[in-house]
């Protein structure tokens, strides 16, 4: 299978050298971000390492983030970086608890292989070690896959977040796969209304503007045209409180800067499920997002209110709770 890790390079960095401005502006949380105990494998095909827990603190100190939370890279489709649960909790979380939460990551094909898995056994494990949720979830199976289902009722079940990845077919990258439209999205977010899904990715963003085919969507698409009203992201998260957005990556940065007086209407209407978040998985990978939600409360664009929860108040209503 292949990885594809041309995200790297559509970020648009920053000067980490401008320090935390204080002020107004509110240490942000962080709701997906990867790190490592110790240098370890490359990234598939390239240079990169994934970055340590040091490194992303200091990255943390100049650009205004006061916790992150690490998503291990446990399903086998993220290539030959492998990541269990315990090595993220025991070896950098209870190292550097003022810096970071966890989610745990539980394959659906755990336990015995069967759609009827007792999932539970792991997330209530994992809960008691201090898990907030599940994720990044980058198995590259379709929503509506029993297997899948049977993951979600689990975390349901168990009260836990799920943030996922999406991919648009099987067998091309990682991520769980929907058509265009998000039908199959859809069919969850009604089935486990009480499940929080937290959505990631370039499939997933893309999803804001009215305006994609079959043709058009792919797994790295990054439009960059304005948005056409509105899309089927936006019907669904009016429609089910229950979906979220985390505008981390590459992709959740395009979704924004795309068209700037859209995203300020759209973070203001969706100010209660929209989370900051950066998805730096090595040293040198930045985003201008933190900066340009700063702006924008500065300049007026939305209100100190939205701002605050999208940086860190919707997260810490299941990080603290």
């Amino acid at each position: 299978m292949k990885l594809v890790i041309s995200i790297i390079e559509p970020y648009t960095k920053i000067n980490i050298n401008n320090q935390y401005r204080g002020g107004i502006i509110v240490e942000k949380i962080d709701i997906h971000v990867h790190a490592v105990p110790r240098r370890g494998i490359n990234f598939y095909k390239s240079d990169k390492t994934i970055a340590t827990p040091e490194e992303i603190i200091e990255i943390y100190k100049k650009t205004g983030v006061g916790k992150g939370v690490i998503m291990p890279l446990r399903n086998c489709e993220f290539g030959n970086i492998f990541q269990g649960n315990e090595e993220v909790c025991i070896e950098i979380v209870n190292k550097y608890p003022d810096y970071f939460y966890w989610f745990c990551n539980i394959d659906p094909r755990n336990g015995d292989n069967t759609p009827q898995s007792d999932l539970s056994f792991y997330l209530e494990y994992y809960k008691d070690m201090g898990a907030k949720g599940v994720g990044e979830i980058g198995t590259n199976m379709y929503f509506d896959d029993p297997f899948v289902e049977n993951l979600f009722y689990h975390c349901q079940k168990n009260n836990m977040p799920v943030l996922f990845h999406m991919s648009t077919q099987i067998g091309e990258s990682y991520g769980l796969v929907d058509e265009v439209g998000l039908p199959k999205l859809e069919k969850e977010l009604a089935k486990f209304p009480d499940l929080i899904l937290i959505g990631h990715s370039p499939s997933f963003w893309s999803h804001i503007s009215d305006d994609l085919t079959a043709e058009n969507w792919k797994d790295w698409y990054y439009p960059k045209t304005k948005v056409i009203q509105d899309g089927s992201l936006v019907k669904l998260m009016r429609k089910y409180p229950n979906l979220y957005g985390d505008i981390s990556a590459a992709s959740g940065n395009n979704a924004l800067l795309r068209d700037p007086e859209f995203s300020y209407d759209f973070l203001e209407e969706f100010q209660d499920q929209i989370l900051f978040g950066t998805d730096i998985s090595h040293k040198d990978f930045y985003l201008n997002t933190s900066s340009w939600l700063d702006e924008a409360v500065e300049n007026g664009k939305i209100s100190y209110k939205a701002y605050e929860k999208i940086s860190r108040g919707n997260a810490l209503k299941f990080l603290e709770s």
